[in-house]
């Protein structure tokens, strides 16, 4: 950056102290050229964007904003002036976007001599320069032309010029003495008048006899006194700048003497504080061998109680799983006891046991009926075929009996 700032600083000094606020009259230059393009009805509006003000630019205010509003005036007039260039958008690639507009600067003829990457920051001379240059190629495009300025004439008031009587011009004054000098006198006049009325008369037409003499500009006395006037303030301006270039060159000579005893006296004390540290190095050599040693043992005990750290970590969180595991237990536990200890669930099984023994009573006296009812069954079924078997037997001993 030191480096950057410095090559930067030598640059202008070549081109001459002006050099700095050259973009900012680029920049108002560039304003009115986009202001002749109608540039805020046409560019700013459909992006939403407010216009920059006289040196947005060449100041830095917002590197982000003032980069895309480069990026956006750039490519609105690159289409202006005949080349077709897609609008860029906030999140593309910053140096395909400048690659590309310094392509086009260079296809308009415009010289580039400075590097991309001074354009990223979206301000500065190059920023200006650039914008500058493809206003030019749009103007050039609508075919607008420049014309000089037509100043209106003013017209000077003449001065209203009061004669009078008592006042003279000097060119009449010359006149009436080149015509008195012309005349010849004849005779000597004698005055006959009192001295005291002469007086009188004198006092009394000496306001009327004023001579006012108006200078005239273009005399060339006038000038020559100014000549003379501007000649005696050179002199002493003269005089007082050779008096200060001295008194300067005589206040440089004592500084650099002054700077040479510095120096040489800050040498010697950087020599007896060099020595002196030598000196308490050698001193304390023992002292920082055990402070050496006692930090050699700290980091050691440092080391061994990370790790027992570590462990005690580790064992902490076991003990936390089995604690865990024994709540478990113990609640399932409590559910089993408060369960055990609970009378419901016996007085359920006496009430079914009990239902038990009755739909068993009941079910041993059905099946009590049901066998007397096969037993019945079965005896009668018996006594039925004992008849049928007497009945078949009774015929056949008649018969025998009869043979």
């Amino acid at each position: 950056m030191v480096m950057a700032a410095a090559e930067e600083g030598d640059s202008v000094a070549e081109r001459g102290p002006g050099a700095v606020y050259r973009m900012f009259v680029m920049m108002e230059d560039l304003l009115e050229k986009l202001k002749l393009l109608n540039y805020e009805e046409s560019a700013l509006r459909s992006h939403n964007m407010r216009p920059p003000s006289r040196h947005y630019f060449a100041l830095p205010t917002n590197p982000g904003e003032q980069f895309y509003m480069f990026c956006t005036l750039a490519a609105w007039l690159i289409n202006k002036a005949g080349h077709p260039f897609e609008q860029p958008q906030e999140y593309d690639d910053p140096n395909a976007t400048i690659s590309s507009i310094l392509s086009e600067l260079r296809s308009f003829g415009r010289s580039v001599d400075f590097p991309p990457s001074k354009l990223k920051a979206g301000y500065g001379e190059q920023a200006c320069y650039v914008l500058d240059c493809l206003a030019e190629e749009a103007l050039k495009r609508t075919s607008y032309n420049w014309r000089r300025p037509i100043y209106p004439t003013e017209e000077l008031e003449e001065e209203a010029i009061t004669e009078d009587d008592a006042e003279l011009t000097l060119n009449k004054v010359e006149e009436e003495i080149a015509d008195m000098n012309e005349s010849k006198q004849e005779e000597i006049l004698e005055s006959t008048v009192d001295a005291a009325e002469w007086n009188l008369e004198v006092e009394r037409v000496l306001p009327q006899l004023k001579v006012t003499i108006r200078t005239d500009n273009k005399d060339w006395r006038i000038h020559v006194d100014q000549m003379h006037q501007h000649k005696d303030g050179i002199e002493s301006a003269l005089k007082e700048t050779k008096l200060l270039m001295f008194m300067v060159h005589l206040y440089q000579i004592i500084l650099h003497g002054y700077h040479d005893k510095l120096h040489n006296e800050i040498s010697r004390t950087l020599e007896k504080v060099g020595s002196r540290e030598k000196y308490i190095n050698n001193q304390l050599e023992h002292l920082v061998q055990e402070y050496r040693s006692a930090q050699a043992l700290l980091s050691e005990a440092k080391e061994k109680y990370q790790q027992g750290s570590g462990g005690v970590t580790d064992r902490t969180r076991i003990l936390s799983e089995i604690t865990e595991e024994l709540e478990k237990v113990k609640q399932e536990m409590e559910e089993k006891g408060s369960s055990m200890t609970d009378g419901a669930p016996l007085v359920k099984i006496k009430q079914a046991l009990t239902k038990l023994k009755q739909e068993t009573i009941q079910m041993d006296i059905r099946i009590g009926v049901v066998e007397h009812t096969l037993l019945q069954s079965k005896l009668k079924e018996k006594s039925n075929m004992t008849r049928d078997m007497h009945a078949t037997i009774i015929p056949d001993s008649s018969i025998v009996g009869t043979y």
